[in-house]
């Protein structure tokens, strides 16, 4: 009798002790897994999901899930903890998760110390704190073997689920003039990376394109498949020739993470300056100059000799741009073609105006600024052909009106 007494007596007190009391092996479980699209090794820098899952068949009044501290990994957590009621093996329990993007910051093989839940459990009407730990969890990261990559100073490494580039105009860069400004504003999308991985401003360099930056903007957007940052670069941009420039392309080099391959987004190719001439060929009145009083004093002594003149000077301002229009006709180099184009048009606008007047040539004139201009669909007219009949074009002689002032048409006196 006494010693069974003794025997029930330190069963009491075991269960006293006991930390998990009344609780059995399996009732607190925490696993922690790391999740990469495809199974496949990760690279530096390179999103790895860290799933968090708890498993508890108790009554929780009190949580607290304390983190290792990750010090080969840069980190963010993806959202709130979520909470759940579960059924295993036919008994009801809460299930717990929690994810955390990790982005390793080098090659090796790491080991992510466990996490550990702090639980306060409500049993037999008794407060008792336990702590739930997840083992340890080995990540291997590998070294990246193409050309470039994480320790290259450049191309800039970027790792990412996708990369989507915006780029806006205000106004348009093909409208502007000699000296007018446009902002260039450029967005950058990237999905499974956060603000600070994604690239600095590129350099928006060009001769005859004068570029001026403005602030960078950066953010970073949590969702539950991982972060989504943006970045934003700013230009003001103005043509500094009245010719027009093409803005080269922009490649950014970026590694898909879902399909394991290098890929390339692009800033676009922009022609900053191209329709300026477009709007001088369409105003044919030419300015007033000092050949016009010319003209007036040569009428005094002949009409012919003055319309002889005319014609003269009127052709002659034009011919070297004609010269060059010819040779880029020849190279069918259709953006030459278009500049010395602008030029003569800019040295001679009476006789742009006079091209306006053949309904042929405004046709492939037009077809041109489509081809340069358009949206890349449409075919670069015979430029050979064009030039031809541009240069058989001439100015008609006019008589001049030897009273006509020198500062335009006169007005009626009342």
């Amino acid at each position: 009798m006494v010693r069974q007494s003794i025997g029930y007596l330190v069963a009491l007190v075991v269960m006293a002790v006991t930390p998990a009391f009344a609780l059995e092996d399996g009732d607190l479980s925490l696993t922690v897994t790391a999740e990469v699209p495809g199974g496949a090794t990760p690279y530096p820098r390179e999103m790895v999901l860290l799933r968090i899952r708890g498993t508890y068949r108790a009554q929780i009044a009190l949580e607290d899930l304390r983190q290792p501290s990750l010090p080969h990994f840069g980190w963010t957590q993806l959202g709130r903890d979520h909470w759940s009621r579960v059924t295993i093996q036919g008994q009801e329990a809460r299930g717990f998760e929690r994810t955390v993007a990790v982005f390793p910051q080098g090659p090796g093989r790491f080991v992510i110390d466990p996490f550990v839940h702090r639980l306060t459990i409500v049993d037999g009407g008794e407060r008792r704190v336990v702590e739930v730990r997840s083992s340890p969890l080995p990540l291997e990261v590998a070294a990246w073997q193409g050309p470039g990559g994480p320790d290259a100073p450049e191309p800039w490494w970027l790792a990412a689920q996708d990369v989507t580039v915006t780029d806006q105009w205000e106004p348009e860069p093909e409208t502007l003039k000699l000296g007018e400004p446009a902002r260039r504003t450029v967005t950058l999308d990237v999905r499974g990376v956060t603000a600070d991985a994604l690239p600095p401003r590129p350099v928006l360099r060009t001769r005859g394109v004068l570029t001026f930056a403005g602030p960078v903007e950066r953010q970073t957007r949590i969702t539950p498949a991982g972060p989504v940052a943006r970045v934003t670069y700013r230009w003001d941009v103005r043509p500094g020739v009245p010719e027009p420039i093409t803005l080269s392309a922009i490649a950014i080099p970026w590694f898909d993470t879902r399909a394991r391959v290098m890929r390339e987004a692009e800033i676009p190719a922009r022609i900053v300056g191209g329709r300026a001439a477009k709007v001088t060929e369409e105003a044919p009145p030419p300015p007033a100059s000092p050949w016009r009083a010319l003209a007036a004093g040569l009428a005094a002594f002949g009409l012919g000799l003055g319309a002889w003149g005319v014609s003269r000077h009127r052709e002659a301002p034009a011919a070297s741009a004609l010269r060059a229009l010819a040779r880029a006709a020849r190279r069918r180099d259709a953006r030459g073609f278009h500049a010395a184009l602008t030029e003569a048009a800019r040295r001679d606008p009476a006789l742009a105006a006079a091209w306006r007047t053949d309904p042929g040539i405004v046709l492939r004139l037009d077809a041109l600024d489509a081809a340069l201009f358009g949206k890349g669909d449409a075919p670069v007219p015979d430029l050979a052909g064009l030039a031809r009949d541009l240069r058989k074009i001439r100015v008609p002689a006019a008589i001049p009106d030897a009273l006509a002032p020198l500062d335009g048409k006169r007005t009626a006196q009342a």
